[in-house]
């Protein structure tokens, strides 16, 4: 069923943020901070992944996702869903089924055999593609996916995540140059204003994190 009708943008944000809050897929610590893929030290984790095996949970956002980018990018906008390896793939899925359109998922490089394909699933030259992942951080990632969409013959101008982080400089002005707009349900100042109406967490924890995500660089040096 493709949903129609949902609630405003800032309460779909507050609502994932209490989602991602409720079934332990945010983590805040700064006693010990979290290495994130980047090296960087951070007080700050989320793990969308544990959505999966959350039934109505995850049929909620899916539904808030897939309402999300028909607002945002158009009802007719799309001819193919496409995932990023691997953490975008069951989003993927779910958005493409919602939307009736085919899945394709892309993966992060060649697999080195066979036909050595990044694309798996059937994608055509001429096809628009929306492409769905967990969530974006800097956007590096996603303009490795769009690239090998594009190299198919197909466009890709959109990409849709369920949390974006928003605390570093630039991110959607770099991928705009790519030419690629992003659509997100929810971010770290969401979660940030969730935790603290529900006291998710400590009062100095919520404090220490609220100054990381005003300079995540710079809490990053501090406690490297």
């Amino acid at each position: 069923m493709i949903p129609a009708s949902f609630p405003a943008k800032d309460e779909m944000a507050r609502l994932t943020a209490r989602a991602l809050l409720e079934i332990g897929a945010v983590d805040f610590n700064a006693d010990e901070p979290f290495t994130h893929a980047s090296g960087k030290k951070a007080p700050t984790y989320v793990d969308c992944r544990k959505l999966i095996s959350y039934p109505r949970i995850r049929s909620v956002l899916m539904d808030f996702l897939t309402v999300s980018i028909m607002r945002e990018a158009g009802f007719e906008a799309f001819d193919n869903v496409a995932g990023g390896e691997t953490a975008g793939i069951p989003f993927s899925a779910f958005v493409a089924d919602r939307m009736a359109l085919p899945m394709t998922y892309v993966r992060k490089k060649p697999k080195g055999y066979g036909r050595n394909a990044r694309i798996e699933g059937v994608m055509t030259e001429g096809q628009r593609v929306l492409l769905v992942e967990d969530l974006t951080t800097d956007g590096g990632s996603k303009i490795s996916f769009v690239n090998a969409i594009r190299e198919t013959g197909a466009s890709c101008n959109w990409t849709a995540v369920i949390f974006y982080y928003d605390i570093l400089d630039g991110v959607e002005e770099t991928l705009g140059k790519e030419g690629v707009s992003l659509i997100h349900l929810c971010t770290w100042w969401d979660v940030l204003a969730e935790a603290k109406a529900q006291n998710a967490f400590p009062a100095e924890t919520l404090a220490e994190v609220e100054t990381y995500l005003r300079d995540p660089n710079g809490w990053s040096a501090a406690h490297a």
